[in-house]
């Protein structure tokens, strides 16, 4: 591994497997590192053991596959890349779900899962040179410098009027960003039902998008679980997976 691969990976937390305190996982198994689709499962713990909740449902992923993100575990020696911005790979790895946003005024959510209906003046910052990156800013005031309008939340794109934040090199939900590693990762519509990957997003049907979103429950500590299917299989035991 390079160097500077290692120095990133340094910066991981040292947590390998899904936090103690959770009870409700979604699953994304792709058949390898450059698949552009997955299948999705939402889990919750009863117990000591987990079952899933309905059945399954196809997501596409990044256009040139999954890359190794950061969040919750510690990247196992792989010959698999790292997550990096503008890549077109999807992070794989163990994530917190953060908040729901939307363009409309109410969707149907847990009371405790967070929900924002996204205006002109709200802003997702993907420029790694800035002090907010991979940040959620609400301006006092519609986009309007050349700066703010490229960091604006997309407007008039249905792919984009319903989103759910996963927190990849996270700076929403008390983490900490590093530049370049990739940002604005969330669960949202897929494009022309599904025939099109993304920049790095989960993308699904909209109803099960919705379904998702009323089902997640902040109280149960939620967490994204993505990987390869060959991944899954090696760190199920390690990680304490489904």
């Amino acid at each position: 591994m390079r160097p500077l691969a290692l120095l990133l990976l340094s910066c991981l937390p040292l947590l390998a497997q899904i936090p103690k305190n959770c009870s409700q996982v979604v699953v994304g198994i792709a058949e390898n590192w450059n698949s552009t689709n997955a299948t999705l499962t939402l889990y919750q713990k009863h117990g000591r053991s987990w079952k899933n909740q309905g059945q399954s449902w196809q997501t596409r992923l990044g256009k040139k596959g999954l890359a190794w993100g950061r969040g919750l575990h510690r990247t196992p020696e792989s010959k698999a890349p790292a997550k990096r911005e503008g890549d077109w790979k999807a992070p794989a790895g163990v994530f917190k779900i953060g908040g729901a946003y939307g363009y409309a005024a109410k969707v149907q959510h847990h009371p405790k899962l967070p929900y924002r209906q996204i205006t002109t003046s709200d802003l997702w910052v993907e420029d790694r040179n800035s002090p907010h990156y991979n940040r959620h800013i609400i301006l006092n005031h519609p986009a309007s410098t050349a700066w703010e309008k490229k960091a604006q939340m997309r407007q008039n794109d249905h792919a984009h009027s319903l989103k759910l934040y996963i927190a990849h090199n996270d700076a929403m939900l008390g983490g900490k960003a590093i530049p370049g590693l990739g940002s604005a990762i969330f669960f949202h519509i897929w494009r022309s039902n599904g025939t099109r990957p993304t920049a790095g997003c989960t993308t699904m049907q909209e109803n099960k998008l919705k379904q998702l979103i009323a089902n997640i429950d902040p109280a149960k500590n939620p967490v994204y679980v993505l990987l390869p299917k060959a991944e899954y299989q090696q760190l199920k035991k390690q990680w304490k997976l489904p």
